[in-house]
């Protein structure tokens, strides 16, 4: 009787066994099949929503530009574009989100040249580096040296004679220490060799105040900022900080015609990046997108009447053009000893 009791108990042990070999194959065969799933084909992308997260507050230049690209890209997917905005932290809270969402393309992150040089603002950040594919370019936008209507300077050579004769009396303003505002008129007086002041106000309109009412006599300010006041005539420019001539603003001359050494572009942009996981398919299929929004006459149109030169790329170039801004500003902020 106790032979056969274990023969029984033997027999229901494999039993068992089988059924627990059983379920752990259907059990890896799911986990399989939604791995799978985690891994987007570019050819079914999109399949849902893709979200946009902007760090800046509705309204502004980089909020206006994402939603263009949005729109258009929306149109041609059928998919919902939808723009988050996520303000704080001068956009670290809204890079630190993308950074840490799923990289299968529905979370991109709209960038601009402050994004790049944030690392070394800040000893301590809350994404590692390299946490970023690069998508596309949307467009650019120049520091231009201005003055207001009525000031002495008509030229660059006019400030550069002045500021080097009686340097105590001027200052150039911008806007926060760290911006690409600031870091340009530190890089600015540094190849001129000139021993002035550069004062960092809150706000653009600070800054535009500070200049009408003489406290400072230069400032430095990004094109679609202000582009308002020289439609008006209230502010003038001295120069533009590119390698060429504007398009909108072709009379005024570059920083290198004006005689300013160096072949630096200082300027920023809007562009569009990932989390650095996403399948290269799926980064070539929104790069296809956002080229053919950008290139849009709407978009075109909409982002020329801001200020904005409306500009898309490969993702090698954006990821050039990233990799070119670490470098320059990299050097300023040690120079100024600008890290926090």
């Amino acid at each position: 009787m106790g032979i056969v009791d274990c023969a029984r108990l033997s027999s229901n042990a494999e039993s068992i066994m089988m059924m627990i070999r059983s379920a752990l194959a259907v059990i890896l065969g799911v986990v399989l099949a939604f791995g799978g799933a985690s891994e987007p084909r570019a050819d079914e992308f999109p399949s849902r929503s893709i979200k946009i997260v902007v760090g800046f507050g509705p309204g502004g230049i980089g909020d206006i530009a994402a939603r263009s690209v949005a729109q258009r890209v929306s149109d041609a997917t059928g998919r919902p574009v939808v723009i988050e905005n996520m303000p704080g932290a001068g956009g670290l809270t809204a890079a630190a989100s993308v950074a840490r969402a799923s990289p299968d393309g529905y979370t991109m992150l709209l960038v601009s040249a402050q994004n790049v040089v944030n690392p070394y603002l800040f000893k301590s950040m809350p994404y590692e580096p390299g946490a970023f594919a690069m998508v596309s370019t949307i467009g650019s936008f120049h520091t231009l040296v201005l003055v207001r209507k009525d000031s002495p300077y008509r030229t660059i050579a006019d400030l550069l004679e002045d500021a080097r004769r009686n340097p105590q009396r001027v200052n150039i303003g911008t806007i926060s220490a760290g911006s690409i505002q600031h870091l340009s008129a530190l890089l600015f007086a540094s190849a001129a060799k000139l021993d002035v002041p550069t004062v960092p106000f809150r706000t653009t309109s600070d800054v535009i105040t500070a200049l009408m009412g003489g406290e400072v006599q230069v400032a430095f300010e990004m094109t679609p900022a202000v582009f308002g006041q020289l439609q008006s005539g209230a502010l003038r420019v001295l120069a533009v900080w590119s390698e060429q001539r504007l398009p909108m603003m072709p009379d005024v001359p570059t920083l290198g015609e004006s005689g300013v050494p160096g072949d630096y572009q200082a300027f920023s942009w809007n562009g569009l990046v990932v989390p650095a996981k996403t399948p290269r398919p799926v980064v070539a299929k929104l790069n296809a997108e956002v080229v053919k929004a950008v290139a849009d006459p709407g978009t075109q149109a909409r982002l020329s009447g801001l200020g904005v030169f409306p500009q898309a790329s490969t993702p090698e170039e954006m990821q050039g053009l990233w990799d070119t801004n670490a470098r320059i500003w990299r050097e300023v902020i040690a120079g100024a000893k600008l890290a926090q």
